[in-house]
């Protein structure tokens, strides 16, 4: 057997699985596709580039997660937007304590499979409807269509995830449901094109992130709740 790797194998390796969400999408645009090659080609070959790109979008590749007890393990790809320390919102039942929030902004380029940041049990996941503002923007947290699921670690503890809509996103499909156990870096739920995910870590835990750097889901560190480590400074350079 040979062990050479050429450059077709190379480019079948970085292509990603795409997301059985998005299937149909890409069904009804290769459709369409079909039937605009018969009656009119110039429009076919946009909805040709239309059903690439929505395989793009819904890729779903396989990642890395860092198993250690007490990692908080990003849950979205995209900027990391804000780290703040604010009163979670009163739908989330985690109590008036300050607590430091993880946004994460992902734009349309990114994967949004969204996966959990540590393993428990989903003990709350709450659809709150609400607009479709810049999901960049801080008040997109509380006043923008959202998912808020709350996962209970085996020693009480309760991390807060939040998938929130953007302008462009209007749909925000849940994988799991109350009551279910998830593992660290399992794929949780989806938020279709453009949106923004929020981590509420435990009371006095503060990220080992910074605004600005790129995370990646299922594989950046957030947090670190057994360490000692003081909260990280960072530049861009």
């Amino acid at each position: 057997m040979s062990n050479r790797h050429g450059i077709v194998d190379t480019i079948i390796d970085s292509l990603a699985p795409v997301n059985r969400d998005g299937h149909k999408f890409i069904a009804i645009a290769a459709g369409l596709a079909l039937v605009f090659f018969l009656l009119w080609p110039p429009l076919a070959w946009v909805c040709v580039i239309a059903a690439l790109y929505i395989a793009y979008f819904f890729r779903d590749p396989d990642r890395v997660t860092p198993l250690r007890e007490g990692l908080i393990i990003a849950p979205a790809d995209g900027r990391i937007a804000a780290i703040e320390s604010v009163q979670p919102p009163a739908e989330m039942g985690l109590g008036p304590e300050q607590r430091v929030r993880i946004s994460t902004f992902l734009s349309v380029l990114d994967v949004h499979i969204t996966r959990a940041p540590v393993s428990g049990r989903l003990v709350r996941s709450i659809y709150v409807p609400g607009a479709f503002l810049n999901a960049a923007l801080d008040k997109a947290s509380e006043e923008n269509e959202r998912r808020v699921m709350i996962i209970q670690k085996t020693d009480g503890t309760e991390i807060g995830v939040v998938q929130i809509a953007g302008l462009v996103a209007r749909r925000i499909v849940p994988f799991v449901h109350e009551g279910d156990s998830v593992g660290v870096g399992e794929r949780i739920g989806l938020i279709r094109f453009g949106s923004r995910v929020d981590v509420y870590l435990p009371p006095g835990k503060h990220a080992l992130v910074a605004v600005g750097q790129i995370a990646t889901a299922g594989e950046t560190v957030l947090a670190d709740l057994q360490s000692a480590e003081p909260e990280r400074v960072a530049r861009r350079s």
